[in-house]
């Protein structure tokens, strides 16, 4: 095995291994009573529970994990990689075409292997806690609409990219970054317009009081909202959640109406007030430039790599192709991956401090704020006692119990 696959191999082995050890800390940290701070929201059976859950999910994550890992290394060291390029070449179609079928290929393989795990997560793990609402007719429309929107959006990216890479000589990775940026930027525009209602109900919120609240709110912290929406999250799932998307006057809010039906008028303008928070402490366009930023290095690096012969050789192929080469300096990516996932999540937990910090002082009642994440935290059963390695490679928010801790602080001050 030349370098190209021991650096791959030793990424795979070491990712999982990580993932390993910090799910079994994140396990043996948690505690037998309620934390201080929760006493009150939680009872001992309701913090069981979450305990409970917590570790089903790891549990099956970590079974889902090697599964995949061993079924990749096996169809690595076994040449699948080089056996379907070699079937898909025997069609004889063009390169371009040839491309869309072999990575198209891999995409619905991985989708079909995924769905026995995607079906025993919703409807044992989450049924099992009280949280699944979905329906098996649900649960398989949501499968073919994302495959027919892949089909539509994605296949026709990936054309264009293999014929930049193919027709635009040493600048074709600054042109496909360009692309890349382009549509992601439209996708912020149109996605709540065109594809969040394929999936999902936005009902225009009612006058009453809470539309109200949420828009003396906005007034007050010179924030221009043009529609308030609720979200049937309940036909999915029983857990709550708020979100901000689009941008400029596209921008849409949503409330799940699991969300509106668990908590009060002034813990709602806290939720969105923290989501405001993001907006005016630019971090949606921090964001958006380190992610500009990061996609274009990415491009720069997969150019140099695209069709390095030891690449090729790694996977056992006999031919080099730039669609395969796409795929393998995928997974040569990974480190650097892992590495920028890491510092993405230190800047995020750092924003969302920020966010309930504006919050916190624009609601004028800190606590609020942090009887509301009391409050989700029991509606979800998030860990109240996550490991801190744990956190540090998977949390991009702090956790709870620390956002509560800081927000006890600021309403001292």
């Amino acid at each position: 095995m030349n370098i190209f696959g021991q650096i791959i191999l030793a990424t795979l082995i070491i990712s999982y291994l990580i993932n390993l050890i910090v799910d079994y800390l994140n396990i043996k940290s948690l505690k037998s009573d309620v934390p201080q701070e929760f006493k009150g929201i939680y009872d001992q059976e309701s913090y069981q529970k979450s305990q409970a859950y917590t570790k089903d999910k790891t549990a099956f994550g970590t079974i889902e994990n090697t599964f995949n890992l061993i079924l990749l290394l096996c169809f690595w060291f076994l040449g699948g990689f080089n056996a379907l390029d070699l079937w898909v070449r025997s069609f004889g179609f063009n390169e371009l075409i040839s491309g869309l079928v072999f990575i198209a290929s891999l995409a619905l393989a991985k989708t079909v292997i995924s769905l026995p795990f995607s079906l025993y997560s919703t409807f044992v793990i989450e049924e099992k806690y009280g949280f699944n609402k979905s329906t098996l007719s649900i649960f398989v429309s949501d499968l073919f609409k994302g495959l027919l929107l892949s089909f539509i959006i994605g296949l026709p990216i990936l054309a264009l990219l293999l014929t930049l890479f193919e027709k635009a000589g040493s600048l074709a990775w600054l042109y496909c970054w360009i692309a890349v940026t382009a549509f992601s930027i439209i996708m912020q525009i149109l996605a709540p317009t065109l594809i969040m209602p394929l999936f999902n109900k936005f009902s225009p919120m009612p006058d009453g009081e809470l539309k109200t609240a949420i828009l003396d709110y906005a007034s007050k912290v010179n924030f221009s909202v043009q529609d308030i929406y609720v979200m049937d999250g309940s036909k999915r799932s029983s857990k709550s959640n708020a979100f901000f998307s689009g941008l400029g006057k596209f921008k849409k809010i949503a409330l799940f109406d699991t969300l509106i039906e668990n908590h009060t008028v002034p813990e709602l303008v806290a939720v969105l007030a923290h989501e405001i928070g993001h907006y005016k402490k630019k971090h949606i366009l921090q964001g958006m430039i380190l992610s500009i930023l990061s996609s274009g290095a990415m491009f720069y690096l997969l150019s140099l790599f695209l069709t390095k012969a030891q690449l090729f050789e790694a996977f056992k192929m006999q031919n080099i192709s730039i669609y395969a080469g796409m795929l393998f300096f995928g997974l040569l990516y990974t480190p650097v991956d892992f590495l920028l996932s890491i510092a993405v999540n230190l800047l995020s937990r750092k924003n969302e401090y920020e966010a309930d910090e504006f919050a916190a002082k624009t609601i004028q009642k800190p606590m609020v704020m942090a009887d509301t994440l009391k409050k989700l935290s029991k509606d979800n059963l998030s860990n109240l006692t996550p490991h801190p390695l744990y956190v540090f490679f998977n949390y991009s928010h702090p956790t709870a119990l620390q956002r509560i801790e800081a927000i006890q602080r600021l309403a001292i001050n």
